[in-house]
């Protein structure tokens, strides 16, 4: 190799890539020679976690530049792919396609909310984020509206956003955990986070960056080949994506036999398997009508406007060598998000038939319980709290509406109940592990970046040594993962409620100080203030009152919704209390107009 890191960047990752499948056809060889699955899973997650954590080593710095924007060197595709696992979260990996498999089509709002986000980013905030040259999103707030008060609120809804989401994820790795290492979830979820500060406490952004990359690889291939092989075992042909409506029109044949769709004795049941989710009791009492379209369009609306305001993905394109590369960055990753957001919904399509099907010898429903409680796969999810069965109906036989199991295991057991060799199982739990870790990785970075250099350092200690600061952000990644690891294991809720929460604070506080901050002159600091705090605070009580607070939801938005309500008042709020108080100086107004224009001189750098 000649030249520098960043010019042999595709060899690298070639090699990269060749090294994984290689070692993936040796526990394949491995698993053939009569080696136990558990010892698969458990060397599948470990050389999966070991080369992350060298290549967070390799990239250790105690420069800056490099710990907090990865030298601004990372080119498109590379940061086009870093940003997509730094997306591809415990949630699209491995809740998402549990969801639409146990809700159907009203879960693909979250595919079309977190895809069209990104159309928000690339056209409103990416390239003028990008061109002002800050380091964070609090950095731009502050550096924008100018004071340390607004500097200071940006950073408290940053740090509620991304603390929520990073429980999510912490949740995804504790689940993974617990079932490869066959520990408890409470357990797990300590393992899950160990992974993750090796990956990102000594590099930052830099360490981050070249360990998402690598992670992305590993997440995709893993969520694409259980597809294409159940597509082919099942009789579709080697094209899952374009034929698995075929699998669909079963799957609706099957249903009214099976008993979907009639609640039966489910109800009662599923009261004695808290987390765990029956077909019977989600498909019962559909929403009909105008409210259903409703429901779907805010939560869309909610995933879109969220993605647009989240300060970890936002961080990512302070990477880049350019405006021009930001912009042309954004395009990359919605390329590398659609290749898996694209495969999802016939992910679950087939894995939900694998167990309906009576033709397929992997079946559960109509078998008789002994038969399905000898299933080494039932057992092993079983002895984690991940599934459960109960012989309601006193006839031996098990129906739909007595298999219970938790939406976030789908992806996870999907080459289990299908079927497929134990290998696909430890390659999907190390993609999903990837997933979860990429994204907690750039979360905790965000939070402990935000902390350090926008509250100690530009707030606190005006005058602290870089060193010092470092050492700060360091310390901070470990207590605030520690904290999400606490959190996570109480189990308040599922994964995708935890992310749903997360995209609805960001949008509440955030959004519209970022974009009116960008595209309206006359926004000021009072203006910020208010729509962050008001914004912020609205949503989090509409939340606690529906969730908690026996409050009917208005208009059927319901704890996932509730953003809607918090960005609705922070544009009022920040409109009205800009245009009653004094418009901002000339010269942030200038700085306005120079960082609308998407190419020349970083705005920071040239004027300070």
């Amino acid at each position: 190799m000649q030249g520098s890191f960043i010019d042999n960047l595709p060899k690298i990752y070639a090699l990269y890539t060749g090294g994984f499948l290689v070692f993936f056809a040796a526990m394949a060889i491995l698993e053939q020679m009569g080696i136990g699955a558990d010892t698969i899973g458990i060397l599948f997650l470990s050389f999966t976690v070991v080369i992350y954590a060298l290549i967070g080593w390799l990239s250790r710095t105690m420069q800056v530049d490099a710990y907090y924007v990865a030298g601004r060197q990372v080119p498109p595709v590379f940061n086009g792919m870093a940003t997509a696992a730094d997306w591809m979260s415990g949630a699209s990996f491995v809740a998402m396609a549990g969801g639409i498999y146990l809700g159907g089509h009203g879960y693909l709002a979250f595919v079309v909310g977190w895809t069209g986000g990104y159309v928000l980013v690339a056209t409103l905030m990416a390239p003028y984020l990008r061109k002002f040259g800050c380091y964070t999103v609090p950095d731009f707030i502050g550096t924008r509206y100018g004071g340390k008060l607004a500097r200071f609120f940006a950073v408290i809804v940053l740090v509620v956003a991304s603390f929520t989401y990073v429980t999510a994820q912490i949740n995804a790795t504790g689940t993974i955990a617990s079932r490869a290492l066959a520990i408890p979830f409470e357990v797990g979820v300590w393992f899950g986070l160990l992974g993750i500060l090796l990956c990102s406490m000594l590099g930052g952004m830099r360490a981050v960056t070249w360990t998402q990359v690598a992670q992305y690889i590993v997440l995709i291939i893993a969520y694409l080949i259980p597809v294409f092989w159940m597509s082919i075992k099942q009789g579709f042909g080697p094209l899952p994506h374009l034929v698995y409506g075929e699998a669909v029109a079963k799957i609706a044949e099957l249903e009214p036999v099976l008993g979907v769709g009639t609640l039966k004795a489910a109800e009662g049941v599923a009261k004695t398997f808290p987390g765990l989710s029956s077909l019977t009791v989600l498909h019962s009492n559909p929403a009909e009508g105008g409210i259903a379209a409703w429901r779907f369009v805010t939560l869309v609306a909610c995933m879109m406007i969220g993605t647009a305001s989240l300060p970890h993905i936002l961080m990512r394109y302070f990477t880049t060598p350019s405006v021009r590369a930001a912009r042309s960055s954004v395009a990359w990753s919605l390329l590398f998000i659609f290749i898996l957001y694209f495969t999802a919904p016939a992910l679950a399509t087939f894995t939900k038939l694998s167990l309906l099907d009576p033709s397929l010898s992997t079946h559960i429903i109509g078998r008789s319980f002994d038969e399905v409680l000898a299933m080494t796969w039932i057992q092993k999810w079983s002895a984690v709290g991940m599934i459960a069965l109960k012989d309601a109906n006193a006839d031996g036989i098990v129906q739909i509406n007595e298999f219970f199991l938790r939406g976030d295991i789908v992806v996870l057991a999907t080459p289990e109940m299908a079927g497929l060799p134990y290998v696909i199982s430890g390659l999907v739990a190390a993609g999903g592990m990837a997933a979860a870790m990429s994204t907690a990785d750039g979360l905790l970075l965000a939070i402990a970046n935000a902390l350090s250099h926008d509250l100690y350092y530009k707030i606190i200690d005006p005058k602290a040594e870089t060193r010092k600061r470092l050492i700060v952000a360091r310390v901070l990644l470990v207590i605030i993962g520690a904290a999400g690891a606490l959190v996570a294991s109480m189990k308040l809720t599922g994964i995708l409620g935890a992310v749903a929460w997360a995209f609805c604070f960001a949008m509440s506080g955030l959004f519209f100080p970022l974009v009116l901050g960008v595209w309206w002159k006359r926004a000021n600091r009072p203006g910020a203030i208010a729509g962050m705090v008001l914004g912020l605070g609205s949503g989090w009580w509409y939340l606690y009152m529906v969730k908690w607070g026996g409050m009917k939801p208005w208009y059927g938005m319901d704890d996932l919704r509730f953003g809607m309500v918090g960005a609705t008042v922070s544009l009022i709020a920040m409109v009205v209390v800009s245009l009653v108080t004094a418009p901002p100086d000339k010269e942030t107004q200038d700085m306005v107009d120079e960082i609308r224009i998407p190419r020349g001189e970083t705005y920071l750098s040239s004027t300070h």
